[in-house]
């Protein structure tokens, strides 16, 4: 007794619900049922109801009785075994087996073959009473089709980008590896800054330090890690040929920084020349298995006496504002604090 009330509970449909509306609003159902058809129509939606005793079709929209008609024009009286090949008409089967068992509707994809093509398709099943089936179709063969066809453009950009590091490896061959990087080790950047110091000293010129930090790798791409920063550090070896003067000094200090020495720049200006190299950074695309690894970069500018009045204390300084810049969640670029004294 009590399972059969509990039974009846469920069927009833929630107080302000859509459904409980609709059960006292009889008399505008035929109107209501025409409007929600005709508003299925623009979206691209089919629907077709069939009897779960024979596995005839009974009804369907217009749309879908196009796209199943057999040579009579109309699928009416068909069954899927009759309109479709038999491994097709069987994974239907089972799905409709499946909801008349649970009760529930039940929303799956099936590939079948129509008129020799493959087709795609997101199907949504419910009963309607216990002798009818409801089914609501949406194809997405093209939504597929175009999601492939990026992945695969995608892949090309990504095998033409290791095809170029490649060429340009083969190129650099037998130069030393601070050559290929493009960049002095950071060995020599003590001696650029001694130079450069004892030049603004008798010339009483200001120049800029700049540190740049690599941000961490995305989380996906951590298990490919040194793939994924031989491709940034080649890009970045580009960026920074690309964005620095003859004059200045770039070194690679450390397994993800460098060094940028501005000669004869006073900090402002310093300031926005590596602003504008970290934006060109930014806007690079490197892909790497499908993701885009992109090129976070954290920068630290300082300058000569403003900043610190010795070589140390100018290194330090840039480096803790790039340290600074990364612990704000990174791709900024942030001024080295200046010391007041008494």
């Amino acid at each position: 007794m009590n399972s059969s009330a509990d039974s009846e509970n469920e069927a009833k449909p929630l107080p302000g619900s859509l459904a409980g509306w609709l059960q006292g609003q009889t008399q505008l159902l035929p109107g209501i049922v025409t409007t929600l058809l005709s508003l299925i129509g623009p979206l691209k939606a089919m629907i077709s109801i069939k009897s779960r005793a024979t596995g005839r079709y009974l009804c369907a929209n217009d749309d879908f009785n196009r796209l199943f008609a057999s040579e009579n024009g109309s699928i009416l009286g068909h069954t899927d075994s009759e309109l479709l090949r038999s491994e097709d008409a069987s994974s239907l089967r089972r799905v409709e087996q499946l909801v008349g068992s649970q009760g529930q509707p039940i929303t799956c994809e099936h590939k079948l073959e129509i008129a020799g093509q493959r087709r795609i398709f997101e199907v949504t099943r419910t009963l309607l009473g216990s002798e009818f089936l409801l089914a609501t179709w949406h194809e997405c063969t093209q939504e597929r089709q175009h999601r492939l066809d990026l992945e695969r453009a995608l892949q090309q950009i990504e095998q033409q980008q290791r095809a170029l590091v490649a060429i340009q490896r083969e190129q650099l061959q037998g130069r030393s590896k601070s050559e290929v990087a493009g960049h002095e080790w950071a060995a020599q950047l003590n001696q650029q800054l001694r130079r450069e110091i004892d030049l603004s000293t008798r010339e009483h010129r200001e120049f800029a330090l700049a540190i740049i930090a690599l941000d961490p790798l995305p989380a996906e791409l951590q298990l490919a890690k040194e793939s994924a920063q031989e491709l940034a550090l080649e890009t970045m070896g580009r960026i920074l040929r690309d964005n620095t003067r003859a004059m200045d000094a770039v070194c690679r200090i450390g397994e993800r920084s460098f060094a940028v020495l501005l000669s004869g720049v006073g900090l402002a200006t310093a300031h926005a020349r590596m602003e504008q190299l970290r934006r060109h950074g930014a806007a690079q695309f490197i892909l790497l298995d499908g993701h885009d690894l992109g090129l976070s970069l954290s920068i630290g500018v300082g300058s000569f006496p403003h900043t610190a009045a010795s070589q140390d204390d100018l290194l330090s300084a840039c480096e803790a504002a790039a340290q600074q810049a990364q612990s704000r969640g990174g791709n900024q670029v942030a001024l080295a604090a200046i010391p007041f004294c008494a």
